[in-house]
Formats: structure tokens, sequence, C-alpha cells
């Protein structure tokens, strides 16, 4: 994890928990008269969620960080960035990435169009989608939204779209899927598309010999058990077999 904390005690409490979670924290820095990002998180009875972000250190993930773990970012299989972090700072990670790099364009974020002919996936959800594109993003429309983001320099797009799953398209083939998930009940959405992310960058450097409909069938059934659940980290299947199972897809 490259990241910037807050030398409060929710940054050291942060770096515990990354590394009781296994994650190597050697570029986890704390800022120094800074405080530590946070969300606060609203969720109405139907699950759905609104959430106010104060970044924090965040804010101060910087292109010098990025020089200072140049190596471990040109050899990483895969670099997920999104829009919590300054965009410069993304920018530049992703210019020096050798591998897949996935970018989730999160919290939605206008004036980004230079990093898109450097990303491998972009994943965006379906507001975010719209801001990209211009235009109000949904099932209906979906294709033209994956072809004009395609035609901004994207190898291959994903569009979430929560209870109806996803769909996606690529440049070296011109045939956009929809890949199907189960519906649930919704406890709490929040987190739903950080869970998604994080289970398709696993699966894409675990299961590369899946195709890319079944891993992103994958991740979206990891984001569906997310939202049985109460809170973010806490929702996420530790343990689970994603690939026990064929998802359904359909070629649009």
């Amino acid at each position: 994890m490259i990241c910037s904390l807050g030398d409060d005690q929710w940054g050291e409490k942060y770096k515990e928990n990354l590394k009781n979670h296994g994650v190597d924290i050697t570029h986890a820095k704390i800022t120094p008269n800074v405080t530590t990002g946070c969300a606060q998180i609203s969720v109405a009875e139907n699950g759905e969620n609104q959430i106010v972000v104060v970044p924090g250190a965040n804010n101060y993930l910087s292109k010098e960080d990025v020089a200072n773990s140049a190596e471990l970012i040109k050899n990483a299989d895969v670099l997920i960035g999104q829009l919590e972090t300054p965009f410069e700072t993304m920018l530049e990670a992703f210019k020096l990435s050798k591998g897949i790099k996935l970018f989730n364009a999160a919290p939605a974020q206008a004036g980004i169009d230079e990093i898109l002919p450097h990303c491998t996936i972009l994943c965006v959800n379906e507001p975010e989608a719209s801001l990209l594109t211009n235009f109000d993003v949904d099932i209906t429309n979906a294709v033209d939204a994956l072809k004009k983001l395609l035609d901004a320099g994207c190898e291959t797009v994903i569009i979430t779209l929560g209870s109806k799953g996803a769909v996606y398209m690529s440049k070296h083939d011109q045939q956009p899927i929809h890949v199907l998930c189960e519906e649930v009940v919704p406890v709490d959405t929040t987190g739903a598309g950080d869970a998604f992310v994080g289970a398709l960058a696993t699966y894409l450097v675990t299961y590369k010999g899946q195709p890319l409909h079944q891993i992103i069938g994958a991740a979206c059934h990891v984001a569906t058990l997310s939202v049985t659940k109460e809170g973010t980290q806490k929702s996420y299947p530790e343990k689970i077999d994603a690939f026990n199972r064929e998802y359904q897809y359909i070629k649009l």
C-alpha cells in the first residue's frame, strides 16, 4: 500500500490494521501536522449510502512519494489508482507502471482525460460514467458510454451497475458484454465499489486463465456479499472460492 496517513492516533492504528491484514506498509508514510483522512457515512433503510469525505493526509500523497516507490510501481503486476488522492500523483504512477493499470475513477471527478490513455482498465459506476461522458448512463445506453470511454484512450472499460452487475468492452474485442449478478436485499451498500475493485485486481493476477467475464462475475459476487452486511472493511469476505460457479453473461 502506497499511502499518506496523519500523525494522529488514527494514522498509527491504520498502519497496524493494514499490517494485521497482511499488507506491506513500507510505503505507508505518516505526514506530520495533518489528520488522517476519514469519512462520515450515513446509510438509509434501503441500504443506500451518502458519504462526506475529509481527505486530510490523503491530499499529501505526492509525486515524490511515487518517485520513492518507483521500483515497486514499475514491477507490480497490477496498480490500482483512484481519486481520493491527488490526480497528478495518480497520473505520475500510471505513467511509470508496466503492469495492469486499474483506474477506479471514484469519487466522480471531471477533468481527468489525461490519465485515460494510460489505463489498462477503467472502472466506474453509473454516476461516474455519466460525469465522464456528459450524459446520464444506465443499462439502456451503457454501450454508448463504453464506446465513448474507449475512444478516450482506455484499453478496457467496466461500468458497474449495482444489482444489475456490470458491462464491459475492450479495444481488442469490440463485443460489449453484460455480466449478471444475483440480487440480494442490501443492508449497507457502502464500500461495494471498493470490494469489486479489490477483488477484480486480485483475480486478474491470481486467475489469469479465466475469461474477463468470469473475473468480473467473481468480483460482482464479492461486492454482492459485502452489501449483505453492515460496514465497509468488516463486510468483505475474507475467504471465498469465487470460481466454484459459472457466472452468467449476455453479449449486447
